[in-house]
């Protein structure tokens, strides 16, 4: 069901539009005011945010500003609900990156009219520009290149990879696209002292090592399977091939790449100013989100502590003695190794 948050001080325009809202067959969430709007935000991660302008502790635009401080809700449609209506005010909240204004008093369909144009925008700037090495499915399949895509893939040589074994390494020539059968893949980089990243987290179904394809340089990581994986390696000539041959695939492609550098950019700020706490808990959420499609309550994290310390970015004795301190906090439980999230709310809460 598609959640809608609504920030709005206004007791009887919050009740009176979020009953339109339920009856229109969504999930509401209110808050009060901007600031509880941001937490509930961050908490929630709802699919379209409706907010009043002028309210007390933090404005619309404050809301705003503090929502796009991150890559992840940079795309969340806005809508400005408010009782002004002078120019300046309207292109004001456009320049900050609203899409809709609704002025008060509205009616019914209006609202629900610009809800869905709004929804529909947002589910197909998704598509296009679907992040990491999985979206190439979706973009292609949008530039009418899916049928392309299974033929790279289909009746390919493949290559079984033990746990822990080398698929390729930092500074060789790129030579094949690569996409996981079966198993999970990291990429990782390592620091001359010996500390590694990680860089990506590859699933079932997902596409990696493209990007130096494109530029015709060197993988500037290296890829190892987590567990035994089955891989289809894809020629690099192929590849090719189908970029050079549809120019709508190398627009999305380029757009995809530079929201995926963003990414980058936010992971690197967080292992640079987050502190050792959240550092542990984004990366034990980043995880779920990764290998828990399904949304399981029950799902258990299956990883060594020496890749969730790379993904954190954390030496692996403060990760461990942090696991400790959250199992002891009741938001995480440990059994055999497996790492269960008990309270994903609480850790997406903690502070720095």
């Amino acid at each position: 069901m598609t959640t809608i948050l609504l920030i709005e001080d206004n007791a009887d325009i919050r009740e009176n539009t979020a009953e339109i809202l339920t009856m229109a067959n969504y999930k509401v969430l209110t808050a009060a005011d901007g600031m509880q709007g941001v937490q509930m935000t961050f908490e929630h991660q709802p699919d379209l945010i409706i907010c009043d302008i002028s309210m007390p502790v933090l404005d619309g635009y404050g809301v705003l500003h503090m929502l796009h401080k991150r890559n992840a809700l940079q795309h969340t449609p806005f809508i400005f609900l408010t009782a002004r209506t002078e120019r300046t005010d309207m292109r004001k909240g456009m320049e900050m990156g609203a899409d809709d204004f609704i002025t008060k008093p509205f009616d019914a369909m209006e609202l629900l009219q610009a809800i869905e144009i709004r929804l529909q925008k947002a589910s197909k700037l998704k598509e296009d520009m679907a992040q990491g090495p999985g979206g190439i499915s979706a973009l292609l399949s949008a530039s009418g290149g899916a049928d392309q895509l299974e033929a790279l893939k289909n009746e390919r040589n493949t290559q079984l990879f033990k746990k822990k074994q080398a698929i390729y390494s930092e500074g060789k020539h790129a030579t094949n696209l690569f996409y996981i059968i079966k198993g999970k893949v990291k990429s990782s980089k390592r620091h001359d002292n010996g500390k590694e990243l990680i860089t990506g987290l590859f699933n079932e179904g997902d596409y990696f090592g493209y990007t130096p394809l494109l530029s015709g340089g060197l993988y500037q990581d290296s890829a190892e399977a987590m567990e035994d994986a089955e891989v289809a390696m894809i020629p690099k000539s192929d590849f090719e091939a189908l970029m050079n041959g549809n120019p709508a695939v190398q627009r999305r492609l380029i757009q995809m790449l530079a929201n995926n550098m963003a990414e980058k950019e936010e992971q690197l700020l967080g292992i640079a100013y987050n502190s050792l706490r959240r550092k542990v808990a984004d990366a034990l959420l980043a995880l779920d989100k990764k290998y828990n499609a399904a949304g399981s309550t029950q799902f258990s994290i299956d990883i060594s502590r020496d890749n969730l310390a790379a993904v954190a970015g954390v030496a692996k004795e403060s990760l461990i003695r942090t696991l400790g301190d959250f199992r002891d906090e009741k938001l995480i439980s440990i059994r055999e190794g497996e790492i269960i999230l008990e309270d994903r709310k609480k850790l997406a809460r903690l502070l720095n």
